[in-house]
């Protein structure tokens, strides 16, 4: 007979040791070297909990991003984790770089990625105006981010370990005398060079960031408009067109602008005044009109108003009849 007709005892031995082979062939990984300008990597880290100057424990979170072929590394830390606060990170940074780079690897933080293959529109907005290429590394393959995830274990290790501040702006005033006496200063153990130095050559490949107008921070949110033809947002409910009703629809502030735009398929259907405060009902005439129209036809022609009338004269008899009465 064919087959195997050792102990099976020996076969499990055999099997085992091809365990940490394999396991070894997992974790292989192939060091992705970028040309100037080409990528950048960026994470945002929880680091602890630390006492404001009203002694109440607040959450830091720092932004680290370092660009991949001069290893060039810029640092910021936050009390949130927002997008619109990130996207601020990203524009600092862009700022200290002088540039912007062609993509940017992230983990897949939900800021970022909202589900697979689905970015965050604001995001994707945002990577749009600066030209970037947003990707995500393989999941359960973070060594494919490498560069970034060494970055952050280095700022916590080299950086945050035993400092003390007083508060967030003084805690970035010392992030930044760090990247700049230390950080990108010091011979980087896998390019042999100063990040500084690195830099000076991949500056002049990065995107041109300060020729575009800063970017405006904008709130954005899916909302489902209801039968009534409103979106709700904010505490408030906003008119859109009736042909909308059932829609998800995309509900946009930008900063410093008290406008409420409400977008389907990348279209506008929608501009109001934001509500001054939560719970008031903002309308469109023409929005209402339409919704009259669709849902009882044409409104019905208004009554006539009441008129009262008397076909018929009514005399008044003469005294002498009520005297014949009597």
């Amino acid at each position: 007979p064919m087959g195997y007709t050792g102990s099976i005892d020996v076969l499990r031995r055999f099997l085992q040791s091809l365990k940490p082979r394999r396991q070894a062939l997992a974790k292989a990984t192939i060091r992705f070297e970028t040309p100037p300008g080409e990528q950048a990597q960026a994470d945002w880290a929880y680091c602890d909990r630390f006492l404001d100057p009203n002694g109440e424990t607040i959450p830091i979170y720092a932004f680290v991003i370092v660009l991949g072929f001069s290893r060039m590394l810029y640092l910021e830390f936050t009390t949130s984790m927002e997008l619109p606060i990130l996207l601020e990170c990203h524009k600092h940074a862009f700022e200290y770089f002088e540039g912007s780079p062609a993509t940017i690897l992230y983990d897949n933080m939900k800021q970022i990625k909202l589900a697979p293959g689905q970015f965050n529109p604001l995001y994707l907005d945002f990577a749009q105006y600066y030209g970037l290429v947003p990707k995500t590394h393989r999941v359960r393959r973070p060594r494919t981010k490498g560069k970034i995830e060494r970055m952050v274990d280095y700022v916590k290790d080299n950086f945050l370990t035993g400092r003390t501040f007083i508060d967030l702006v003084d805690l970035n005033s010392q992030g930044r005398i760090w990247l700049e006496q230390t950080a990108n200063v010091r011979v980087h153990a896998t390019t042999g060079h100063r990040p500084v130095d690195l830099w000076q050559l991949e500056k002049a490949k990065l995107g041109a960031y300060q020729t575009l107008p800063p970017y405006q921070i904008t709130s954005r949110e899916l909302r489902k408009v209801s039968a009534e033809s409103f979106v709700h947002w904010a505490g408030s409910r906003y008119s859109v067109p009736p042909e909308h009703v059932g829609q998800t629809v995309l509900v946009e502030v930008r900063q410093g602008q008290q406008r409420i735009v409400i977008r389907s398929n990348n279209l506008i259907i929608a501009e109001h005044i934001q509500a001054a405060k939560p719970g008031l009902c903002i309308a469109e005439k023409a929005h209402l009109e339409a919704l009259w129209k669709l849902s009882l036809g044409n409104p019905p022609a208004p009554a006539h108003r009441w008129q009262v009338t008397f076909n018929e004269t009514v005399l008044a008899p003469a005294l002498s009849s009520y005297e014949e009465v009597i």
